[in-house]
């Protein structure tokens, strides 16, 4: 470690602390009244209207091309499930003290791809799919989009390649919606992703390449070889404005879940949103939409591992993706493989640089502990990387600082809301379940 770094280290507290692998809970000193950051950004809420409002205009490829989509009309979307079971195990368990009502809002159940990268992995291919389209005359406006699943669409977009890099669940979503669309499709997948995850892209006719190093190498790969192709198209996990826009979609219709279940979001009624965290793009774009959504009532924290906490050292030191985790002497190695990043997307923290209320990190023993939990309680699945959206509520009350700054007393604190936001689960095969359930780190 050169001096620079030592330097830094120690002139960074929460970075000496997670240099140790330990766990720590970090406010964003930067977090700056909604309204004001939000008019620093170059996206607005008319950004997160247009993507939706394409979703909407897919619906019928997505209906045609994944019947199980049907009940929704062709919307992928997940339910938001209230678990006071769960609630009362973490605060007896784990002492987390969670006042109020806990949600678990089931990215893990997304139809497609069974994890949030449903979100903005396929509003990526759709936006992609409908640029070359209206480029090639193949659709005008106000044309039905169930054409896209048509044999003559198919073939037109088989000219055309993929490219993605992924420790998993992006590259399932990318990877499935492509094939769908008939694209000819590779995933560059990092050492760290799950063998089942290889082998479902594989079923679908996608092209799998392995990589013995980590998502940074699956990533550079996976560029380095689109740009050689002018026929390609490379997803950019770390730099994407549209996976960003695709994923701030889900706070748009949050809102309208929590207003079907009678939940005021105001000043007397706050929302605390807890986000699983790897490079950032989907914790980042679904953030971006919360605040643009519900202002300053909501309050949003990344959770990562103890070692992998890529976007908090960016953000902590304001290094951004200048800094990885190897640098402070960290592994970037977790059992929570989606969050297994060692450097962080820099266009995600500037993005939410001023949005983001703080941060947690998590051991992975404890991930399996929330996982176990979850089941015993609920009945509920979830991947352990998953799992550390329960880890926000479960620490909030330590953040002494941060409540009273922001006038969250005992007596707000009873009518807050508590989401968790579960990322993947439902695809993982039942062998794999088992062995996660039976885990005791």
């Amino acid at each position: 470690m050169n001096q620079d770094m030592k330097e830094l280290i120690a002139s960074v507290p929460v970075v000496r602390e997670m240099q140790s692998a330990q766990e720590v809970c970090w406010e964003n000193p930067r977090l700056a009244p909604a309204q004001e950051a939000l008019s620093r950004l170059p996206l607005t809420g008319s950004d997160i209207d247009d993507a939706q409002s394409r979703l909407a205009r897919f619906a019928p490829f997505i209906q045609a091309a994944f019947p199980e989509t049907a009940p929704n009309h062709g919307l992928i979307e997940s339910p938001l499930t209230e678990i006071p079971a769960m609630k009362e195990c973490l605060n007896r368990r784990f002492d987390a003290k969670i006042a109020g009502r806990l949600f678990l809002k089931r990215d893990s159940d997304l139809a497609v791809a069974g994890s949030v990268k449903a979100r903005g992995g396929i509003y990526e291919i759709l936006k992609h799919s409908e640029d070359l389209a209206v480029e090639h005359g193949l659709v005008r406006p106000g044309d039905d989009y169930a054409a896209f699943a048509s044999p003559a669409f198919r073939e037109f977009f088989s000219k055309y390649a993929i490219h993605v890099g992924s420790t998993g669940n992006l590259g399932l979503s990318i990877g499935i919606i492509s094939a769908a669309l008939g694209y000819r499709v590779t995933v560059h997948m990092s050492a760290d992703a799950r063998q089942w995850k290889k082998d479902l892209l594989r079923t679908k006719g996608v092209t799998v390449m392995e990589y013995a190093s980590d998502y940074s190498r699956a990533v550079q790969e996976g560029r380095k070889l689109a740009e050689q192709d002018p026929m390609s198209y490379f997803v950019d996990d770390e730099n994407s404005v549209n996976l960003f826009l695709g994923y701030a979609v889900a706070a748009r219709r949050l809102a309208g879940q929590l207003k079907a279940q009678h939940v005021a979001v105001d000043a007397q009624h706050p929302l605390f949103v807890d986000l699983p965290c790897g490079v950032g793009g989907a914790p980042g774009g679904i953030t971006f939409g919360l605040k643009e959504t519900f202002g300053d009532n909501v309050h949003c924290f990344f959770v990562e591992p103890t070692q992998a906490p890529c976007m908090l050292l960016g953000m902590a030191t304001g290094k951004q993706n200048d800094i990885s985790v190897q640098d402070i002497g960290l592994t970037g190695l977790t059992c929570a493989d989606g969050l297994a990043v060692g450097r962080p997307s820099k266009f995600v923290g500037k993005a939410v640089g001023e949005l983001l209320s703080g941060e947690m990190t998590v051991r992975d023993a404890v991930l399996f502990d929330y996982l176990r939990a979850l089941d015993e309680t609920e009945l509920l699945f979830i991947e352990p990387s998953a799992c550390a959206a329960f880890h926000g509520a479960v620490k909030l009350h330590t953040m002494a600082h941060y409540l009273k700054a922001h006038a969250l007393c005992a007596e707000v604190l009873q009518n807050a809301t508590h989401i968790a936001w579960a990322t993947g689960g439902v695809l993982v095969p039942q062998a794999e379940r088992s062995a996660y359930l039976a885990t005791h780190l």
